[in-house]
């Protein structure tokens, strides 16, 4: 097939709800008729949370099922296949967020073969081609398929990397992989080519594999397959993945290197206590995607990091449990989940896939990647008391190149003084949210900072390798640079981690309901340190928690919760009136404990995301840990330094 015939209806993902009602009735509007095209929609919109119940082509029900126009939600289930619809059209940044393959793949089997968007974020446009989802930016298709002109799909591949269209060509990644994957040769393990290079273009040098679609280029934009160190899987993805490999090679299947493989059930181990899988009956349906996760491990003997022994909680987050136990420095991590990122705070390249990706490299031990640009994060000066390193992040992705897509797709390289006055838990928090950044992923090259860490937290005597740094000249996309020292702590607005504002801009203080400490980002060790450092200011005050908020702090993993155990931070979290609760994803998920059930609800939380949706119908405020726990006190949102100057003053009163 060297055209594709797509028939004339085209969904305009539209900021007017009209327009998209409209075409929902059986309206075709032209694109002028459509009006502003929504930017920045995310898979959360795309498909919420929830529909990870089901991972077959029940999916074709949801699409855009969370879509947020005029806020409202008009694509009801059924909507998209019902209408007939062939081709998406949407604006800027395009599949933001999580790197759950279950958006794609639910428009794919609704019966859109298209997507056209101004620009498409990584992980996304990834998971598309490996279904064979074809995606554009060029907008002067709309008029030609309107008019039922068939488009060659070399003119849909044409701006593409080699690899990636011969993915297209083939009907996505499975097929590509039993018709060209057999052709692979590995390279010299090399770090020596011409030229000084980043960290990044190093590691990947050294994991380098060769297809007949790919050659050994270092060159940004080029294909490439790499053998990664690490594998693992989250319960909402492995169904999917299990379903996919046996549909396509049988069963029993011949895992590439099994040992390498982790397991992780550690977003739905709340789910007893979500309300939004509640009020949706969904509870049973989640319960049984983690018994197919765990079927699944149980079949092919993979180590699985799953429930704590009474059922509630689990043993760990997976990415902060990767950094705990596994990442060294040089390594390769793919994870289905697109926080995988974290353990780039370690010097290794980290980053997400979905179901598609992932069923791929588990019988070939290889990823595809599309080699990244490199940005350089420049952090100088020096941080003030008070302000950390999910400051400087809502900082990052306020900045108007950030939220333009500068970052799509490319290495944020974290570096300069600050970084060395970082500890590997804050630096984890820069590398984290290079997933909200747009970014592949986020790196900091290691130093004697690694050593301790690795040291204190896994017992490893680890010895630096003269390579482990990226080279002076090397080449990146851009510099950016950031004086810490004018930072102040920030906040995002609800809707979407760039909306950040420092906490002392804001006029009208928003009350809060729900404070929330936990998830990847905000569930570590130094995360706890911080909640402990307000909380027991506050205790010591005779202050609470006040009586109009509910606290949750969540660990992130076990190794946290036995810290702080030993630490003796919970007889203070207790006292000061915090709900504590075991390792899980929980609330970041609307997963749990945490998220609002009322749309007049405003929550203050640690994590990363504050999409529509995404913790309940309520309002997201994201913060630092300090910021959380300092809220909590307050009522209303306000930095530490800000409650205690109340307290000084005697305008702050017990809860």
């Amino acid at each position: 097939m060297t055209t594709i015939q797509l028939n004339s209806r085209i969904l305009f993902l539209s900021d007017d709800p009209n327009a998209v009602e409209r075409q929902l009735q059986g309206e075709n509007l032209a694109l002028v008729e459509a009006g502003a095209l929504r930017d920045n929609i995310s898979t959360d919109e795309i498909t919420p949370a929830t529909v990870g119940t089901v991972w077959d082509e029940r999916l074709g029900r949801y699409p855009y099922t969370g879509f947020v126009s005029g806020g409202l939600y008009p694509i009801g289930t059924d909507a998209v296949k019902n209408g007939g619809f062939a081709v998406t059209v949407a604006g800027k940044r395009y599949g933001k967020g999580s790197s759950r393959e279950h958006s794609p793949r639910a428009e794919h089997t609704a019966g859109i073969r298209l997507i056209i968007a101004e620009s498409f974020e990584r992980i996304y446009r990834q998971n598309a081609d490996n279904l064979g989802l074809f995606t554009s930016t060029d907008f002067s298709l709309v008029e030609r398929i309107q008019q039922g002109e068939p488009i060659d799909i070399e003119e849909l591949v044409a701006s593409r990397d080699a690899q990636a269209a011969a993915i297209l060509r083939h009907g996505g990644l499975l097929r590509y992989g039993r018709a060209r994957m057999k052709m692979i040769s590995l390279p010299p393990a090399d770090t020596a080519t011409a030229g000084p290079r980043t960290l990044v273009e190093k590691i990947i040098a050294k994991h380098l594999a060769v297809t007949g679609d790919s050659g050994a280029s270092l060159k940004a934009g080029s294909g490439a397959f790499v053998r990664p160190d690490w594998r693992f899987l989250i319960e909402y993805y492995t169904p999917m993945c299990a379903h996919m490999l046996h549909a396509e090679f049988g069963r029993p299947l011949q895992l590439h290197d099994a040992p390498s493989v982790r397991l992780f059930e550690d977003h739905t181990s709340y789910v007893h206590r979500s309300i939004a899988h509640a009020r949706a009956g969904l509870v049973p349906a989640i319960q049984n995607v983690a018994r197919e996760h765990r079927k699944f491990g149980e079949e092919y003997g993979l180590i699985s990091h799953g429930l704590l022994a009474d059922g509630v909680g689990s043993e760990g987050i997976s990415h902060p449990m990767m950094s705990e136990r596994y990442a060294l420095p040089g390594q390769i991590i793919v994870g289905t989940d697109s926080h995988t990122t974290h353990s780039g705070a370690l010097g290794c390249i980290a980053f997400g896939v979905g179901s598609t990706e992932m069923a791929n490299a588990l019988v070939t031990g290889l990823v595809r990647i599309t080699v990244p640009a490199s940005l350089r994060i420049e952090l100088a000066g020096r941080l003030a008391t008070g302000v950390s390193a999910k400051d400087v992040v809502l900082h990052l992705l306020a900045d108007p190149r950030i939220r333009a897509g500068s970052g799509i797709g490319k290495v944020f390289e974290f570096a300069g003084p600050v970084i060395a006055q970082l500890s590997t838990d804050e630096r984890a928090t820069l590398t984290n949210m290079t997933a909200e950044l747009g970014g592949f992923t986020g790196i900091v090259a290691p130093d004697q900072e690694t050593v301790r860490f690795l040291r204190e937290r896994r017992g490893i005597d680890f010895q630096l390798e003269d390579w482990m740094h990226s080279d002076p000249g090397a080449s990146y996309a851009e510099i950016i640079q950031i004086d810490c020292s004018t930072l102040a702590p920030m906040v995002a607005r609800p809707g979407d981690p760039g909306n950040g504002v420092p906490v002392s801009e804001l006029g009208d203080r928003p009350k809060v309901d729900i404070a929330y400490g936990g998830s990847c980002t905000g569930g570590k060790r130094e995360d706890f340190d911080a909640y402990h450092q307000v909380l027991s200011w506050a205790v010591e005050r005779g202050l609470r928690v006040h009586a109009d908020v509910k606290l949750y702090l969540q660990f992130g993993t076990i190794d946290v919760r036995d810290y702080c155990v030993k630490k003796g931070y919970l007889h203070v979290f207790e006292r000061a009136g915090a709900e504590m609760l075991q390792p899980s994803c929980g609330a970041c998920v609307n997963g749990g404990p945490g998220t609002s059930g009322r749309a007049d609800e405003i929550t203050i939380s640690a994590i990363n995301r504050n999409f529509p949706g995404r913790c309940g119908p309520g309002k997201v405020w994201l913060a630092s840990p300090a910021t959380v726990a300092a809220s909590a006190i307050a009522g209303e949102i306000a930095a530490f330094s800000e409650v205690q100057a109340r307290a000084d003053e005697g305008s702050l009163h017990a809860g």
